[in-house]
């Protein structure tokens, strides 16, 4: 069973309406909303590593793109 994103309570589904419905909040989301804000509130794991690879990679492509 889905739990809201918004306060943690238990949503439920609403075959008439074809959405979740929070039990605790009254948030009402489609399945694609449902999983689109979650997707949104999920913390980032980034090692240090990729983190300088990903600068690395922006400056190189920022670089090369100034030279032409």
């Amino acid at each position: 069973m889905p739990y809201c994103p918004e306060c943690g309570g238990e949503m439920i589904y609403v075959p008439a309406t074809k959405r979740y419905v929070c039990k605790s909040c009254g948030l009402m989301l489609t399945h694609q909303e449902l999983i689109e804000l979650r997707e949104k509130l999920r913390p980032d794991f980034e090692t240090e590593e990729e983190k300088r690879k990903k600068l690395r990679r922006e400056y190189l492509k920022w670089w090369l793109s100034k030279k032409k």
